[in-house]
């Protein structure tokens, strides 16, 4: 067998689905992933959504962007996994990101959107029967993702933002 695998790196809004040849990456910020892997087929499933819940009116989903809403990706990731003949209860489910941007903005409407995403995931997963193996969600700053499908594993690492980066707006107005 190969060792070589193939990389693909995922944008907002995009997913994946694929076996052991794959690695996946991504950079999350206020954005989650929610990744699914069955431990003997060896295939496994990534997202990367924006928003919770779902695109209800058609320009709520751009084409390019399927998996933009919470939602509408683990739809794409159940359907994918359904094509591979994956059985679904025998998933692993893994969550990452959720993380606050801005710590030291002010909160305008309640919790912020990483806080309502990460939530929003374990949610989706709960009611789709998946048990949940690990998680690292929410905190300050981003996190680069990279899901090696062949093992299962998930490397997440937290990147705090630069000191005074979230201010950089109430500087300007000040």
């Amino acid at each position: 067998m190969d060792d070589k695998l193939i990389d693909i790196f995922l944008m907002p809004g995009d997913y994946f689905v694929g076996d052991a040849r794959y690695r996946v990456r991504t950079l999350l910020g206020s954005c989650v992933s929610i990744t699914l892997w069955h431990p003997s087929l060896r295939i496994g499933a990534m997202s990367h959504f924006l928003l919770p819940g779902h695109g209800r009116r058609r320009h709520d989903r751009p084409a390019d962007k399927p998996g933009m809403y919470g939602a509408d990706a683990m739809q794409l990731l159940l359907d994918g996994l359904a094509r591979q003949g994956v059985p679904l209860a025998q998933c692993q489910g893994k969550i990452f990101g959720g993380g606050n941007m801005f710590p030291r903005s002010a909160r305008v409407r309640g919790r912020d959107i990483g806080a309502q995403n990460g939530d929003y995931a374990r949610t989706l997963l709960q009611q789709q029967g998946i048990h949940v193996v690990s998680e690292s969600l929410f905190g300050v700053g981003h996190r680069q993702l990279i899901f090696t499908i062949r093992s299962g594993e998930v490397l997440s690492r937290q990147v705090p933002p630069e000191p005074g980066w979230g201010n950089a707006g109430a500087r300007a107005h000040a």
